[in-house]
């Protein structure tokens, strides 16, 4: 889970109010949220596929974590209240890659897993220190010009055997890597 994907900017400060959309948390609201009960994500693997349908390439944002490390990131974000799953999925691919990054999501998205993120390490192969959060996690082609957005400093188009590669797993945290290679089984490119 990328650590600001649901942050909008300047909004990790406490002590300000801002004007929120519909349906949006204070800051104060969701960090008692978070510590209460589990979230509803999406976790998104942007992919080029080829005119048969074959996945060529994954896009892997390129991220500061709160620590101040380089880590690979999949678009992920929290579903918002009175949000369709397929909303949300959009909302979170055009603030990370682009109004341009033109994704083809399915009129009935279907996950290809759903990943637990948990606060304690261990429990499950995916971890979030700030929440219990439930991710469902999609394979998204996308056609159009992408281009690093929000808190993303990069975006790489790599093959799926780069994507695999410990090179780049050891890049990826709170278990995105596992993410990523199940998308890639899932779609039939797991090296």
């Amino acid at each position: 889970m990328t650590d600001t994907a649901d942050l909008p900017p300047d909004d990790d400060d406490l002590s300000r109010e801002r004007p929120r959309p519909a349906g949006w948390l204070s800051p104060r609201d969701i960090a008692t949220a978070r510590v209460q009960l589990p979230l509803v994500y999406v976790d998104a693997v942007p992919v080029r596929v080829d005119e048969s349908g074959d996945v060529v390439a994954v896009g892997l944002l390129l991220r500061i974590s709160p620590t101040g490390a380089m880590t690979r990131a999949l678009v992920s974000g929290r579903v918002m209240y009175h949000e369709r799953i397929r909303d949300a999925l959009l909302r979170h691919i055009e603030k990370d890659l682009g109004p341009v990054a033109l994704p083809l999501v399915p009129p009935s998205p279907q996950p290809f897993t759903v990943a637990e993120y948990f606060p304690t390490p261990g429990i499950t192969s995916y971890h979030d220190p700030r929440q219990h959060a439930v991710s469902l996690a999609y394979v998204v082609p996308v056609t159009g010009d992408c281009q690093p957005q929000h808190s993303a400093l990069d975006l790489a188009w790599l093959t799926p055997e780069q994507a695999c590669s410990e090179a780049v797993q050891a890049e990826m945290h709170g278990g995105q890597g596992v993410l990523l290679r199940q998308a890639m089984a899932h779609v039939g490119r797991l090296p």
